[in-house]
C-alpha cells in the first residue's frame, strides 16, 4: 500500500471523504478510530496510531485530517515522517465557533498549527476556511505571555491549497418535480476534470440497479440526518452551535390528510421522509398556493440543493464563496421578510430554478486533483537543499 489514510475521527463528513478515498484511489489503506469524545481523539490519537499502523516500507503518501497531532505522530514514528504528509481541514480550531471567548482551549488550536508546519501539503475545504485559519494565527499565538514564534503564516501559506469536500452526487431523477429535474441535468451533468480524463455524465455514472440502491440510501439517510436538529457530524471542541438552536421541525404541521381516491401517489407514506427531502409532489387535493412550505436544516447544504431545495444562508462565513448573492441575507429582519414571502408566495421557491454551479463540488470534478495531490513523490525531494533551508528558517523564528 502506498497511501496511508489516516483519520482521528471516522464520522460524519470525515469518514464520508475516506471512504471516498480509499474506494477511489487505488493501492490504499485506511486506519481510524471511532468518532467520539472529540477532544481525546485530538489528544491522544497520534499515540494509538504509532502502535496500530504497522511499519511498511512501501508507504508514499500520508494523508490525514487536522484532528490528528501530525507533529506527535511524525515524532513518534521517524519512518511516517518521511513521507509525503498531507493535512486536511475540515474546519480549524483557530476560529470555531465557542459561546465565550475564554473557553477557546489554546492546545487544539496550537497543535493544528504544528501540524501544518511537519505537513507538506495543506488542504483546506474552502477559501474562507484557509483564510480565517491563517490570518488568525497571530492573534492567536498572542494568547502566549512571552517568546511568542513570529511569521508562522508566512511558513504556512505556501503549502496551502483549497480542494472542496467531493461529493458523489446519486441519480435523485425519479423523485424531482420535473422542471427542476431539467435544470439538474442541464446544470449538474457535466464531464469530469480534464486532468483526470474523466468524460460523461457525472450524475448518471453507475449501473441503474446501483441508482436505485444508492437513491434508497439517500432517503434512508436523509429522513434519519435532515430531519434532525443536532447535526452529529460536526465536528470542534466545543458543542456545535446548532445543536444551541432549537428544532424548526418540532413545529412543522402535519398536511392536510389525502382522501382514499386520492391516496395513490409515489410519495412514500412518512410525510417527513418526502417533505424533508423536498423531492416528490404531495397528494391531497391541495393546489400550490395551499401547500405548506416546509423549513429543514440540511446541515449538508451542496446536497441539500441538488436535490431541489431552495438554500436561504447568512451573508458570512463560507456561505458568499458557494452560493449566488440571492441566496443570503445580512440581518434576522432580511430573513424574516424573505421567508414571510415565501409563505405568501410558496410558487416562488416551488418553481425556483437554482442560480449556482454544483458541479464544482461533485467527486468527477474534483478527481484529477484529489489523485493529483496523492501522486507518490520520491523520497529525495524531502531532503533537497530547499527543504533544508526552510527547516533552518523555521529553527530560527522559533
Amino acid at each position: 500500500m502506498s497511501v496511508l489514510l489516516i483519520e482521528a475521527f471516522y464520522g460524519g463528513s470525515h469518514k464520508q471523504l475516506m471512504d471516498l478515498l480509499q474506494e477511489e484511489i487505488e493501492d490504499s489503506v485506511l486506519f481510524h478510530l471511532p468518532a467520539k469524545k472529540w477532544h481525546w481523539r485530538a489528544r491522544t490519537a497520534a499515540l494509538y496510531f504509532m502502535q496500530s499502523v504497522p511499519v511498511n516500507p512501501d508507504y508514499r503518501i500520508l494523508f490525514a485530517s487536522s484532528v490528528l497531532n501530525l507533529t506527535e505522530l511524525v515524532a513518534l514514528r521517524p519512518d511516517l515522517g518521511k513521507l509525503k504528509k498531507v493535512l486536511y481541514f475540515h474546519e480549524n480550531q483557530l476560529t470555531y465557533p465557542v459561546q465565550k471567548c475564554q473557553e477557546r482551549d489554546f492546545q487544539y488550536g496550537y497543535n493544528q498549527i504544528l501540524s501544518c508546519l511537519v505537513a507538506d501539503v495543506v488542504v483546506f475545504n474552502s477559501s474562507y476556511n484557509m483564510e480565517s485559519f491563517l490570518t488568525s494565527i497571530e492573534k492567536f499565538m498572542k494568547l502566549m505571555p512571552d517568546h511568542r514564534p513570529k511569521d508562522l503564516e508566512k511558513l504556512i501559506r505556501p503549502k496551502c491549497q483549497v480542494f472542496y469536500f467531493p461529493v458523489k452526487f446519486p441519480d435523485v431523477s425519479r423523485f424531482m418535480p420535473e422542471h427542476k429535474l431539467d435544470h439538474v441535468e442541464k446544470s449538474a451533468c457535466t464531464k469530469g476534470n480534464e486532468e483526470d480524463g474523466a468524460q460523461g455524465n457525472w450524475c448518471m455514472d453507475m449501473p441503474s440497479q446501483e441508482k436505485e440502491d444508492r437513491t434508497a440510501d439517500l432517503i434512508e439517510k436523509n429522513h434519519s440526518n435532515l430531519g434532525s436538529a443536532h447535526s452529529k457530524t460536526q465536528s470542534g471542541f466545543c458543542t456545535p452551535l446548532e445543536e444551541r438552536l432549537p428544532n424548526p421541525l418540532t413545529t412543522e404541521e402535519k398536511l392536510d390528510k389525502p382522501t382514499s381516491s386520492q391516496n395513490t401517489n409515489t410519495c412514500p407514506k412518512d410525510n417527513n421522509q418526502c417533505v424533508t427531502l423536498n423531492l416528490c409532489k404531495v397528494s391531497g387535493g391541495l393546489d400550490h398556493q395551499q401547500k405548506a412550505l416546509h423549513l429543514v436544516w440540511p446541515h449538508r447544504w451542496i446536497e441539500a440543493v441538488y436535490c431541489g431545495c431552495y438554500p436561504l444562508c447568512p451573508k458570512a462565513l463560507v456561505y458568499p464563496e458557494i452560493f449566488p448573492a440571492e441566496y443570503l441575507y445580512s440581518t434576522p429582519e432580511q430573513l424574516f421578510k424573505r421567508l414571510r414571502n415565501f409563505c405568501k408566495k410558496p410558487d416562488i421557491v416551488r418553481k425556483h430554478l437554482y442560480k449556482g454551479e454544483m458541479a464544482r463540488f461533485s467527486w468527477a470534478a474534483l478527481r484529477g486533483k484529489f489523485r493529483s495531490l496523492l501522486t507518490t513523490e520520491p523520497k529525495e525531494r524531502f531532503v533537497t537543499d530547499g527543504a533544508k533551508s526552510q527547516t533552518c528558517s523555521l529553527r530560527q523564528n522559533l
